[in-house]
């Protein structure tokens, strides 16, 4: 459409407004109108609607952010109120620290001394236990995750956290009671067992020994390793992991460098 005024006006337009008749009044009228609508004046520009929020993809997962290494919030760890233990152990007790943090555990996670964990010889990975301070009669309730202490005469090591709740860390050693509450496998039957010598002041002397075993009892898996403090084990796997097998093992071996553990490794 053209909006510019017409140079040659409507023929009514033309008379004299003294011989405008009523319809061309309303002629006229009509016809400004329609030009104003039409070529529209002054345009009202309407307001920009801002874009919705920009959303993921359905698929895009959020990043969660990671419980803090430095306090162990990650691990908490639940009883039904009033759990009976299932088994009760007395010992000496004593932690582990900075040379096994972030290093992997015997049950695959890395090891983290700011949680609640320790290490026990034969119960059952994942089990819950209660550690009670047989001095001071402070308790915390702690997962197993790895297997040790390897020092004979300590029934548990703690990772930093728990040993400071049950009043260990200080003396590095404390007696305590254990109560095991929970463990998704029976303590008594079953498992994979093994015998852990150690520990050997180089690793001659450890592959010396594992040899002289491997010789003895041709039907094990006999293997050296050296642990994050630089001091060298050997492990003995009898046939079939079997408990019996692995408990006759330890009672007859002997050695003039370090002891002789029977090991639960599941």
């Amino acid at each position: 459409m053209n909006c510019l005024p017409s140079s040659n006006p409507p023929r009514d337009a033309r008379r004299s407004p003294a011989t405008w008749t009523l319809p061309g009044l309303l002629f006229l009228l009509l016809l400004g109108s329609a030009l104003l609508g039409g070529c529209g004046g002054h345009k009202h520009t309407p307001l920009p609607v801002p874009p919705p929020p920009s959303l993921p993809p359905e698929n895009e997962k959020p990043v969660a952010t990671p419980p803090s290494a430095e306090t162990g919030e990650d691990e908490k760890i639940e009883v039904p109120a009033g759990a009976k233990p299932i088994f009760e152990e007395t010992g000496m007790a004593s932690w582990y620290g900075a040379p096994y943090h972030n290093r992997r555990g015997s049950n695959g996670e890395v090891y983290n001394m700011h949680a609640m964990t320790a290490a026990h010889l034969t119960l059952p990975l994942g089990s819950i236990v209660r550690v009670i301070n047989l001095k001071t009669g402070h308790s915390a309730l702690v997962r197993i995750t790895d297997r040790g202490p390897f020092v004979v005469g300590r029934i548990i090591d703690l990772s930093l956290a728990a040993a400071k709740a049950v009043d260990v860390y200080s003396p590095g050693i404390a007696k305590v009671r254990l109560e095991v509450l929970q463990s998704s496998v029976p303590l008594e039957t079953g498992g994979r067992w093994a015998v852990q010598i150690g520990s050997f002041t180089g690793q001659k002397a450890a592959a010396e020994f594992a040899e002289h075993l491997q010789k003895r009892y041709q039907t094990a898996k006999v293997i050296k390793f050296v642990s994050p403090v630089g001091d060298w084990w050997v492990r003995v796997r009898v046939l079939d992991d079997n408990r019996q097998r692995a408990t006759a093992l330890a009672q007859e071996t002997e050695t003039t460098e370090g002891s002789v553990f029977l090991v639960r490794l599941d």
